[in-house]
């Protein structure tokens, strides 16, 4: 091991916050088979699906859009503990003998501890929109 003082933890501000989903279905050379309704054991369309996500789910699940806009809401919930600190993985990149940098992002500053928030919070925000008011 060398002296050598390296950067490793990067933190972005808030303003350097991604605003869009990338969506890997956009650079697939093609695409995974469809989920098989367990009924029937045919293809699930957007109609076995409505019952129980909000469309505009469903409409991001089969999308083939590269990018996708995340919600101002939800991206408001997302302030409270993102940009997620990046770190370098100088150890990994010298033990794997490659020239590749490789990063890793730490979800433990979410309220949860974890990344799950980083999925249920915008489920929770498309399904408050498409619950009835009253």
């Amino acid at each position: 091991m060398d002296d050598t003082v390296r950067q490793h933890k990067y933190v972005l501000s808030e303003d350097q916050m991604p605003t869009v989903w990338y969506n890997i279905m956009a650079d697939l050379p093609t695409p995974p088979p469809p989920p098989l309704h367990p009924g029937r054991l045919d293809p699930v369309g957007p109609d076995d699906l409505a019952p129980l996500f909000p469309m505009e789910l469903i409409m991001q699940e089969v999308s083939t859009e590269r990018y996708i806009d995340i919600p101002g809401g939800v991206l408001d919930v997302y302030r409270q503990w993102r940009p997620s600190p990046l770190f370098r993985a100088h150890r990994l990149e010298q033990a794997l003998g490659t020239p590749a940098r490789i990063y890793y992002k730490y979800e433990g500053v979410s309220p949860a501890g974890s990344h799950k928030p980083n999925t249920s919070v915008p489920q929770a925000y498309y399904n408050k929109r498409k619950a009835p008011r009253g």
